[in-house]
């Protein structure tokens, strides 16, 4: 299945993309897309209903981030190699983990604002896990059986913040905005293989990353088993898992950053697409 939320920012309704590509309502079954509709029991349940059935959804409503009410926004820093490289750090033998506020989320179409101060904000396309199934000290061999679906993330990041102002890389990546997710959230059952799956992001039409996740240096089961050691991983959470290169800071020989007025188009294979115009906040 495909879930999405679609319509207004704090008034969104939970659907269902079709096989056509119509967007269904499923406000009759399930309250929200969130940590209470995706556990294995719902899911198997909304994967019963017949989609012609669902109240077809007409125009073209806002798409909101396709998961709601999220607990934790968890990230995996520098699991590329190549993007390790062109950033200038060290190869991690560990995943490295961040954390995103939850108020960076929006819809994976609306404006980018780049925050007051900013000079280097940049873009990154993840492969995003959302967990369906609580757990900690979750063994890798059963860390899909947690998984709930896979959606897009831009881990949008403004620089300067993030590495030139002391502290924690949290500064840089928590900005209002800092985190469309969506469009839809692909159930597991539809992925059978996260780790190889064709991903791309476009500034202006320029592409700039265009990789794959096979190139990932650990892989989804042992990034939710690995995190789930420090910390438990519930209904609702949310992983990002890193981007490959072709960040703006990694282009040679002089970094590219966002200003405003510009459009970053980036997707992932089976996942859909997110385009958003950058704004001044």
């Amino acid at each position: 299945m495909k879930l999405l939320r679609y319509g207004q920012s704090g008034q969104e309704k939970p659907g269902l993309l079709d096989s056509t590509g119509r967007i269904r309502d499923l406000s009759a079954h399930i309250h929200d897309v969130n940590g209470a509709a995706l556990d294995a029991a719902t899911l198997a349940r909304l994967s019963a209903l017949d989609p012609t059935t669902l109240p077809q959804v007409d125009g073209n409503p806002r798409i909101g981030a396709c998961v709601g009410n999220i607990g934790k926004l968890i990230c995996t820093g520098l699991n590329y190699t190549d993007h390790a490289i062109e950033a200038g750090l060290p190869i991690p033998t560990e995943p490295v983990i961040f954390s995103k506020w939850t108020s960076s989320v929006c819809g994976p179409n609306d404006d980018l604002k780049i925050p007051r101060g900013a000079q280097k904000t940049d873009w990154e396309i993840e492969l995003g896990v959302v967990i369906g199934t609580c757990g900690s000290y979750i063994d890798e061999a059963d860390a899909l059986n947690h998984v709930a679906g896979y959606c897009i993330i831009n881990d949008v990041s403004e620089r300067a913040f993030q590495l030139e102002l002391g502290g924690t890389w949290d500064k840089g990546k928590g900005c209002d905005t800092f985190a469309p997710i969506g469009p839809w959230l692909v159930t597991r059952d539809e992925m059978s293989d996260p780790g190889n799956l064709k991903m791309w992001l476009e500034v202006d039409g320029k592409r700039y990353q265009n990789a794959n996740t096979s190139t990932m240096i650990f892989n989804v089961p042992f990034i939710v088993s690995y995190m789930s050691r420090f910390m438990s991983l519930q209904p609702g959470d949310v992983i990002a898992t890193g981007t490959p290169s072709g960040v703006g800071m990694g282009v040679k020989p002089h970094p590219v950053y966002l200003k405003a007025g510009q459009i970053v188009h980036l997707g992932i294979e089976g996942l859909g697409e997110q385009r958003q115009r950058t704004v001044n906040a």
